[in-house]
């Protein structure tokens, strides 16, 4: 005779939480790993915007590269500009945990699929002065992350006209938001150029 219904799902229910723990437990892991490494690639984002400061464009070229575009604003003041595309391998859903789609929905509640980064250094006098991020550049946790593939090389091996900033979680670096820029010294106007007399 067979057993009814209650009592067959009664004894089926230590198995259901056994595996709604592990999936919870495995999607957690997955998520965490994704945040951190957000969280871990803004810091070094921030950190390259801190140090850099003061180099010169030869050391620039060296480590990050040669920029994709330049602009001259004046005899003093040029900038160099770099824009970088992160890959990003898919993964595939398999028939027990739909990892893809557990990734996919979670950017869209949560965002964070950054894949672009323009980054614009600013030389006054062949030194940097600022560092700027832009694009669609934010990975799961923290601001900028993507960017962290423009100035990586920088901030792994650093030159001797780097500033040193303090490394850790306690450091001035945050993952959220960008440095807060130091004032810069008014650049005097240039004089126009006095329009010649006319002649009487």
């Amino acid at each position: 005779m067979h057993a009814p219904v209650t009592t067959r799902f009664t004894a089926l229910r230590p198995c259901l939480r056994l595996w709604q723990a592990t999936a919870l437990v495995a999607g957690l892991v997955g998520l965490s790993g994704l945040s951190g490494c957000g969280y871990t690639d803004s810091r070094a984002a921030h950190r390259a915007q801190m140090t850099m400061i003061g180099m010169n464009s030869t050391d620039v070229q060296s480590c990050v590269g040669i920029p994709d575009k330049t602009k001259k604003i004046s005899d003093t003041v040029q900038i160099f500009e770099y824009s970088r595309t992160l890959n990003i391998p898919s993964t595939n859903d398999s028939t027990l945990i739909p990892l893809q789609s557990v990734v996919n929905l979670t950017e869209t509640t949560l965002g964070g699929a950054g894949k672009t980064c323009i980054a614009d250094i600013r030389f006054e006098n062949d030194r940097v002065t600022q560092v700027h991020y832009s694009g669609d550049d934010d990975e799961m946790m923290g601001t900028d992350g993507v960017c962290s593939i423009v100035t990586r090389g920088c901030v792994r091996q650093p030159l001797a006209s780097m500033r040193h900033v303090k490394k850790g979680v306690f450091g001035p670096v945050s993952a959220f938001h960008s440095p807060r820029l130091e004032p810069q010294p008014a650049t005097p106007p240039t004089p126009d150029t006095p329009a010649p007399a006319s002649a009487k």
